[in-house]
């Protein structure tokens, strides 16, 4: 019997160990939503904060012309860039723009997370590395998917 009971407090605290803490978990949607606002509020510094360096972000497009579909990518330079030039005037988010983060999955060390914007869904892998939690891929899509042609 006490050999049950010591290998089960074992079992009990190597999960714990292993298991994400609530601060990963506020840690992950902080990073996610970073990611988003700094796309809402021009702040490339914010965008670069979130992302791992060897970040690479995907979707599937459809070429007009040859009606192929091609893979599209971006890195992590190409999303810093995106985060100071793509919402200057203001106007490509509604006034309250949507940004709901969902934690699909959470491990010790990764993350998988599904952010519903206003227009698109991005499917993120996030990766706590060096203490921190950082965006390493992005799958990502229009709602409407006409739009990706």
């Amino acid at each position: 019997m006490k050999k049950y009971l010591f290998l089960i407090t074992i079992v009990f605290f190597s999960f714990q160990i292993q298991a994400q803490t609530a601060q990963d978990t506020l840690e992950i949607k902080r990073v996610a939503l970073a990611y988003i606002e700094a796309q809402h509020h021009p702040n490339p510094k914010l965008m670069e904060s979130a992302l791992h360096p060897r970040l690479v972000k995907r979707s599937v497009f459809r070429n007009k012309e040859t009606q192929k579909d091609y893979v599209s990518e971006y890195f992590a330079e190409n999303m810093v860039i995106l985060a100071d030039t793509y919402n200057v005037k203001g106007d490509k988010f509604p006034k309250n723009p949507r940004k709901e983060v969902k934690l699909l999955d959470v491990s010790s060390r990764t993350a998988s997370v599904k952010l519903l914007a206003d227009t698109w869904i991005d499917y993120m892998h996030i990766v706590k590395t060096n203490g921190e939690w950082k965006i390493i891929n992005v799958l990502w899509q229009y709602n409407d998917v006409s739009q990706h042609e």
